[in-house]
């Protein structure tokens, strides 16, 4: 037969070293020594499984972001981060590219669908008691998890680099500067001597004001560090979920 051609290939082989026979000690064996498997548990409970009790939130949480990094590596192809252009460019993407108009809508609505199933996640998360013990952890990854969601939605709405982005960048960016201790114009900010060209805001901006200090900052923030913050937590909260038994279940 045909897929016993491909199983039997030496380069079928040498990606999975073990037989596939549906034995216990050869699906552990396939399921451990493979890169792409190992995060998985070896045995699942049937409980686990079922839809009603995870609505399988966190599996498209993580669909949506490999959508949202596939259109914006699309997308920084036509993008320039500099005031003079980013407006322009932008419209080009949705009138003169081919199916640009897509792509765009596509990463706009898979980000705010994302917001909305990683906060429907943990929410399931918390009222199901899948945070406690031995789960405290990676309770606090997902929060980290949660937090990076929201900056990335933060930092990207500057970039159409519009009327909307940019009042509303301008609000968000006071607020930053009413923060304690570390805002210019918030509460003890004296104890650390901070003024306006240290705190909070002027860090989040490069500047006293949203141009295109802020663009260069919201743009680097969106696409490289906090996409790869993200990840990092992505890789840690799968294996964690390993460590602590597989995926949770009903008691």
């Amino acid at each position: 037969m045909k897929a016993d051609w491909i199983t039997q290939s030496r380069l079928w082989k040498s990606v999975f070293r073990h037989d596939l026979d549906d034995k216990p000690r050869n699906r552990a064996l396939a399921v451990t020594s493979n890169i792409f498997l190992h995060i998985h548990p070896v045995r699942t409970k049937a409980s686990a499984l079922d839809l009603r009790f995870t609505f399988c939130l966190g599996g498209l949480s993580l669909l949506m972001f490999i959508v949202e990094v596939i259109t914006g590596i699309l997308l920084m192809f036509y993008y320039r981060p500099v005031p003079e252009y980013a407006y322009t460019d932008m419209k080009l993407i949705e009138h003169t590219i081919h199916y640009g108009m897509f792509l765009r809508n596509m990463h706009r609505w898979a980000a705010h669908a994302m917001v909305l199933l990683v906060m429907f996640h943990m929410l399931r998360v918390f009222l199901t008691g899948s945070y406690k013990p031995p789960r405290e952890f990676n309770w606090v990854v997902g929060v980290g998890l949660l937090t990076g969601t929201l900056l990335l939605s933060f930092t990207g709405y500057l970039l159409p680099w519009d009327q909307i982005a940019l009042w509303a960048i301008t609000v968000g960016s006071k607020m930053a500067a009413a923060t304690p201790f570390l805002g210019s114009e918030g509460p003890f900010k004296g104890v650390l001597n901070i003024n306006e060209y240290n705190d909070m805001q002027y860090l989040l901006l490069g500047d006293n004001k949203v141009w295109g200090n802020a663009l260069l900052r919201f743009y680097v923030l969106h696409c490289v560090l906090l996409p790869v913050l993200c990840t990092l937590l992505i890789v840690i909260h799968f294996w964690r979920i390993r460590k602590d038994g597989g995926i949770s279940r009903p008691l």
